[in-house]
């Protein structure tokens, strides 16, 4: 079978990827590969970020069953920009080459460039890194400071919607909140006293009052 190989995924302009698989045809045609491999993801946005066909060409690179693949653009072989220079790096640690003519990508280790290419790959690679952990924990401390102000639920909304504290839930005694109501204190008060969302306050007091009688 074929050493070479194909990626192709769907994307909003080309939903059967026939652009993508005609102009590889092309490609292959004048590196003279008569026959080759094809990888083509064809998923719904229902299916989310999983990508089975990019995971068993990746599979099959490390178990030595192709030594090149070829994509009609970089944006289709991950996820994102960080994921798309990742799976390049891993081939290429399975020497596995990796191109992409139009944009005149070749990762061929016989080529000092080409080394020197994949060189910059992990550089970039480990900025985005860097990058996404900056945002990531500066959105952290944003959160939580308008956590504690109150302004959750009110004024903004975590991305899941359920206004949950940063870190792990908080765990609490159904006992203590129900004193907490007996004084007088709103279930939101309750709630930011405690850690924990208002629902979960309810819920929580209605299991106790259900087991009382």
């Amino acid at each position: 079978m074929s050493r070479q190989a194909v990626y192709a995924r769907v994307s909003t302009l080309d939903q059967d990827c026939a652009v993508q698989l005609a102009g590889l045809k092309q490609l292959m045609t004048r590196y003279e590969w008569p026959e080759y491999r094809e990888y083509v993801e064809k998923l719904s946005g229902k299916e989310g970020n999983r990508r089975p066909k990019l995971d068993q060409l990746m599979q099959d690179a490390r178990d030595g069953k192709i030594d090149t693949v070829m994509v009609w653009k970089m944006d289709r072989f991950g996820r994102s920009t960080l994921d798309t220079l990742s799976n390049i790096r891993l081939l290429a640690e399975a020497k596995v080459r990796f191109l992409c003519p139009s944009m005149n990508i070749d990762t061929d280790e016989r080529s000092p460039i080409s080394k020197f290419m994949i060189g910059i790959f992990a550089l970039i690679a480990e900025l985005e890194r860097d990058f996404i952990l900056e945002r990531t924990q500066g959105g952290y401390k944003a959160y939580r400071a308008d956590y504690e102000k109150g302004k959750v639920g009110i004024v903004r909304h975590s991305k899941s919607g359920k206004d949950l504290p940063v870190g792990r839930p908080h765990r609490f005694r159904p006992e203590h909140a129900k004193k907490l109501r007996d004084l007088g204190l709103s279930w939101r008060a309750i709630g930011n006293q405690l850690g924990v969302r208002e629902s979960a306050v309810r819920q929580a007091l209605k299991k106790l009052a259900r087991k009382s009688t």
